[in-house]
């Protein structure tokens, strides 16, 4: 069984400072995410929102959960309530639904806008392209409730770091590009998360703000 303490002290000691640890819990039962929460860690990924839900019910108040899986829209509402980050905005369609729920609880939702950066077809995310066309409809019509913190991607499934590296390198440079432009002069847009535990070091220093780390931390389920 991995020392879930250990791991984590071995993971802030490589993180800048800079870098937050979201611990990615999915498949895990409370008991584990417990160890994780008595060592200190307070940031939670899940994936699914039923599993997300069921959790946040019985763990400690003050953790600060991220959704960090594909939302559907019909399920916006549940998660709504809690949830801190939401990593994984990928149509203007999903972010609407975000606003509305978060106007009827009196709520601002943090949402990052995931970008399709890797080879796999079957990996979500917005292009170049579509994500222009939903920041556009942004500033025709601002979603209330909501506040767009930044980018998140996945990369290629491989164990090519080179294209790895390159495609973090993408967008990030992109990220860069959307803070000294459409996001100039605020001071929200500075999230960026990339990487996980294959590839969290490459996405480091290529500019990640947020690591995605699960089987580094818990071990394989």
């Amino acid at each position: 069984m991995p020392d879930i303490a250990q791991n984590l002290a071995l993971l802030r000691n490589e993180l800048p400072g800079h870098v937050r640890l979201v611990a990615v819990s999915k498949n895990h039962p409370p008991e584990r995410i417990m160890e994780a929460y008595r060592a200190g860690q307070r940031i939670f990924g899940e994936n699914r929102v039923q599993e997300l839900v069921a959790k946040q019910e019985v763990l400690p108040a003050d953790i600060e959960w991220h959704l960090i899986g594909h939302l559907q829209t019909n399920k916006v509402r549940f998660i709504v309530p809690f949830v801190s980050m939401i990593h994984s905005v990928d149509s203007y369609r999903l972010l609407l639904e975000i606003s509305k729920e978060a106007v009827q609880h009196n709520r601002i939702v943090d949402c990052l806008l995931q970008m399709h950066i890797a080879r796999e077809e079957t990996k979500f995310g917005l292009d170049r392209t579509g994500l222009s066309a939903l920041l556009e409809s942004v500033r025709r019509d601002p979603p209330p409730g909501i506040r767009i913190r930044g980018l998140m991607g996945m990369a290629s499934l491989t164990e090519d770091l080179g294209q790895v590296r390159t495609e973090f390198q993408v967008i990030h440079s992109f990220f860069r590009e959307l803070q000294a432009g459409f996001f100039s002069g605020s001071d929200c847009f500075n999230e960026l998360s990339t990487g996980m535990s294959g590839d969290y070091t490459v996405a480091v220093q290529e500019g990640s703000t947020l690591v995605r780390i699960g089987t580094r931390i818990f071990g394989h389920r």
